[in-house]
């Protein structure tokens, strides 16, 4: 078993800021293990505590399987790396442009919004690519009815500008489809957030296999669909996001825990 690291670096974070680098990091390698990753153009983030507004995201080039609490660039809403390896490696703190541009977005406009995931897997480029989005064919998929929140393609995110369009069009939710594009989801923690993507992909997964079966749908009626969707916000639901969030973070931990450094 490797060393497990859960004390700052001195020189790159204080202990509130690594608590969340070694949270992120974790939340790559689970996404990694649940194969929801495309090489390094996709990306996380988690807002960062403190009187300067900023945000963490991958270095560009490192894979999600790989990803460590120190590999993590802090950078402030304008894109500027605030970290002091910037000045001697510019390298190290490169961001993807576009990931950038996403995650600005909504953490600028969304506070109560701390992790952001975005992913382009085949079920959720898929599902972003049908007219009808989402359907509300199973279980998993009722957790976003009336709740899911679409985007149209504007071609690769470099202009800032789709900011705006980005936030307007996500409004209150927390998941979003990005018209042939792929998935977001978003949350207060890095377990709200985890869970919202993992439900998401796997509706759209079983959505690409039941029509890919050819035969017709059963959907329940829209009363059903409702309380289903009220049964996933309860009292508890963020005590059973830290449970499954706990137990998934035991999948990586028996692999390794190099990500805490």
């Amino acid at each position: 078993m490797e060393a497990v690291h859960d004390s700052p670096t001195h020189e790159l974070a204080d202990e509130a800021e690594w608590a969340v680098r070694v949270e992120l990091a974790a939340l790559y390698r689970l996404v990694a293990h649940f194969r929801m990753t495309d090489l390094i153009d996709t990306h996380i983030s988690a807002r960062l505590p403190g009187d300067t507004p900023s945000f963490l995201i991958n270095r560009h080039g490192v894979l999600f399987h790989e990803m460590r609490a120190s590999d993590l660039v802090k950078i402030d809403y304008q894109g500027r790396a605030i970290d002091p390896r910037a000045k001697h490696d510019p390298a190290s703190c490169r961001v993807n442009a576009a990931g950038f541009t996403i995650h600005s977005a909504i953490h600028m406009a969304r506070p109560d919004l701390h992790f952001i995931v975005h992913t382009h897997t085949a079920a959720g480029i898929a599902v972003s690519a049908q007219q009808h989005g989402l359907l509300p064919i199973s279980q998993h998929a009722l957790k976003y009815y009336e709740k899911l929140a679409y985007h149209d393609y504007e071609g690769i995110a470099l202009n800032l500008a789709e900011r705006e369009r980005l936030v307007r069009d996500l409004g209150p939710h927390k998941a979003m489809i990005l018209r042939n594009h792929g998935l977001l989801a978003a949350g207060s923690s890095a377990a709200d957030a985890f869970q919202e993507i993992y439900f998401l992909e796997r509706a759209c997964q079983a959505q690409v296999q039941a029509l890919a079966g050819g035969s017709a749908l059963t959907i329940p009626s829209p009363e059903v669909c409702r309380v289903t969707a009220s049964q996933y916000v309860r009292e508890d639901s963020p005590e059973l996001a830290e449970l499954a969030w706990q137990a998934a973070r035991r999948l990586i931990d028996n692999v390794g825990t190099d990500y805490r450094s």
